[in-house]
């Protein structure tokens, strides 16, 4: 078969074990099995990926005992523990030609529980339990902890494992002179810091056979100080292959390294250089990872013998179907991952369930199972935005007409002005998706068309569903209609051009776009890798311990930039759980002062009056954005629900809630309604329009 991805999609062979093709999906931590009907949510997330064509997928980490779990009721794996959930992860990929992993992972000193351990009582920055260190036969008795979780997970008819060496958990904390002062057999040199990862390899081989695959997951680069330098890292991925191991998968970074390894500010493929390293040194398959999430980026990745196969996690939640599109030479309507964490790590780190902005249907599989509607409607959708597309091209993809109108002349609502924010470029391919799911669906999309109520009201629509969106809340004090103040919709629309000297009134996540909109760099260009690295303070040749060569650069700012806040603490507590360290300290970097306890007085020819703790104080602006918080746009609503009060109206996105520009939210609801909403019988369940009088929005201004 001809294929634009010839490496990709060629088989190779793990063990004694054949792959269908070279990619990979990568372990992530789900809370499925916290979720309601956990194994039927499992069966479903892994069965939606293996008839998508992956080859082989790694589970999320499973611990070996007790205290080697991420949070007290972390998934394990040991005598008398329930396996239902592990039977329910075999079965997902019976009758294809998937295999399937089971990581085994000790969590270490990152556990979230008192009383975790670790090799030495050595804490780390971000947990604020101090681990216990192991005693030496405890060491010895976790070696056949993950002997024999490896054994169970053979016994239960999974393919292989992975045992996590990377990432700062146990094995990691394990090689590393940063984390490892012990001075017994499991200390004191290179031998002895490593001995611990090739004792537990050796132990699984004897227990498991030659038949059953052993990944070995290394971390390349610990991008942390006095972690293991390249040369040292090569001789480790050795060892690890004469110890037993079928493959390598690479691993990046630790989790308080202050490197950013998989969000939208990397650049895809960016630490290729990683796992280059590890090929080099070993003859078994070594799986590249990280920011890999276009077909052609990991053609590219193999044909240039930077890595045998791919792991990619995420990109497996926004479209499970990767593979089979790239075979059938579709990459173009892949729903690629635009690395914004928000549902997937975001949901983890906040207890939910994992899931994925730009596809809402994973992790809840069973809650979307396709039924033909009883009713096929004429429905009307209202603004253009993330909810509206996602409603409309939803709908229409289970038979119903749809006509979508938007008063601008492009589609993507507060899309467009997130996709000017420097780095986000991959916001410019969530709208591309959107925008031919709509034509491939044959949605009627009318652009710089605003019906009124009466039209819609009168055009022999069965439901309308309105998804308008926000408009910014003004500023009101003294000055606030001055020709130097303008929203954050002016300038990241780019409507207005910026001063010199700017003051943001806001420290939400629109705050921290605007000012990284306005000292960043070139808006829709990809993160280049030289400028990540020296951004990062990156030792690209792996010489130095750690990965790391030189302090994270501070940049020098274009602009003056003061960003303000009425409440007093921390700045940017509403950013993302896994992301927001990077903007804070990227604002940091560009030098951004930061106001808070904050009272706004006035603002006139020279800039912004305030109150810091009842002293006053001018902030000199040429221009002052209001980044306040947001109103929903409800205009057609009251008279909509007057000109039609069976209802058959609807409000979704920012439109229904506005307290937070949530696009997650706001795409869920959207593909929600859109499945319900021929299967209501007329009912009104699923409107909103109860809520039109509410103004209860918080604002971090």
């Amino acid at each position: 078969m001809t294929t634009s991805y010839p490496h990709l999609l060629s088989p190779i062979t793990i063990g004694r074990t054949t792959l269908a093709n070279r990619v990979v999906m990568g372990a992530m931590h789900t809370r499925i099995d916290h979720m309601d009907r956990p194994e039927e949510r499992i069966a479903a997330f892994y069965r939606a990926r293996a008839t998508g064509g992956v080859a082989m997928i790694i589970t999320g980490g499973v611990s070996p005992n007790p205290e080697g779990r991420f949070e007290a009721e972390g998934p394990l794996i040991a005598e008398g523990t329930d396996l239902d959930w592990h039977r329910a992860v075999v079965g997902s990929v019976e009758g294809t030609s998937t295999k399937i992993c089971m990581q085994i992972l000790h969590a270490g000193r990152y556990a979230r529980l008192k009383g975790c351990v670790g090799p030495s009582a050595i804490k780390s920055r971000i947990n604020p339990h101090a681990p216990r260190a192991l005693e030496t036969a405890e060491v010895w008795r976790t070696v056949d902890d993950f002997a024999r979780a490896a054994e169970l997970a053979r016994d239960l008819g999974y393919h292989g494992v992975e045992i996590m060496g990377s990432e700062g958990y146990l094995i990691n904390e394990f090689t590393a002179p940063a984390t490892n002062d012990r001075l017994d057999e499991f200390g004191r040199d290179f031998d002895g810091r490593v001995r611990f990862p090739l004792e537990i390899i050796r132990a699984t081989r004897k227990r498991v056979g030659l038949d059953f695959i052993i990944v070995f997951r290394i971390s390349a680069a610990d991008l942390v100080p006095a972690g293991m330098a390249g040369a040292e890292t090569a001789r480790y991925a050795r060892l690890v292959q004469d110890a037993g191991a079928d493959a390598i998968n690479i691993g990046v970074g630790w989790h308080e390294s202050v490197v950013p390894t998989i969000a939208h500010v990397v650049p895809r493929a960016a630490f290729a250089y990683t796992s280059r390293s590890i090929r080099n040194a070993v003859t078994i398959p070594v799986i590249g990872s990280n920011r890999i999430n276009d077909p052609q980026v990991a053609e590219n990745l193999i044909a240039a013998g930077d890595a045998d196969l791919v792991a990619m996690a995420r990109p497996m939640l926004s479209d499970p179907d990767f593979v089979r599109k790239a075979e059938a030479g579709q990459a173009h309507r892949i729903n690629i991952c635009i690395a914004c964490n928000q549902a997937c790590l975001d949901g983890y780190f906040t207890r939910r369930g994992v899931s994925c902005l730009v596809n809402p249907r994973a992790g809840y599989e069973p809650d979307f199972i396709p039924r033909e509607p009883q009713r096929r409607k004429r429905i009307a959708v209202v603004g253009g935005g993330a909810a509206g597309m996602n409603f409309a091209f939803n709908a229409a993809e289970l038979g119903h007409e749809v006509t979508l109108f938007e008063a601008s002349d492009a589609l993507g609502g507060q899309l467009l002005m997130a996709r000017n924010v420097p780095g986000k470029t991959e916001f410019d391919h969530m709208l591309r998706y959107f925008a031919l799911r709509l034509h491939e669906t044959g949605v009627d999309v009318r652009l710089r068309n605003r019906p009124p109520a009466r039209q819609l009201a009168q055009g022999g629509f069965d439901d309308i569903v309105i998804a308008t969106g926000v408009v910014p809340r003004h500023l009101d004090i003294p000055g606030s209609d001055h020709p130097n103040v303008c929203s954050y919709q002016d300038v990241l629309l780019r409507r207005r051009v910026a001063g010199p000297r700017v003051a943001i009134i806001g420290a939400g996540g629109i705050g921290y776009d605007v000012a990284e909109y306005l000292l960043g760099g070139e808006p829709h260009v990809p993160p280049r890798l030289a400028d990540f690295a020296v951004e990062y303070g990156l030792d690209l040749s792996l010489e130095v311990a750690g990965g790391l060569a030189s302090q994270p650069r501070a940049e020098a700012a274009r602009r003056s930039v003061t960003m303000l806040q009425r409440k007093h603490g921390a700045f940017g507590k509403s950013l993302g759980a896994s992301t927001g360290w990077i903007h804070r300290d990227r604002i940091a970097r560009l030098g951004v002062e930061l106001l808070g306890g904050v009272t706004y007085e006035l603002i006139d020819d020279r800039g912004l009056h305030i109150l810091i703790d009842g002293k006053p104080r001018l902030v000199l602006a040429d221009t002052i954005i209001v980044c306040a918080g947001q109103e929903p746009e409800r205009s057609l609503l009251r008279s909509l629900v007057a000109l039609r009060p069976e209802a058959g109206v609807h409000l979704i996105g920012g439109a229904d809630v506005a307290s937070e520009l949530d696009a997650r939210r706001a795409i869920d609801q959207a593909t929600r309604l859109a499945v319900a909403i021929g299967n209501d019988a007329g009912r009104t369940r699923h409107s909103s329009h109860e809520r039109a009088g509410n103004t209860d929005f918080s604002s971090s201004a």
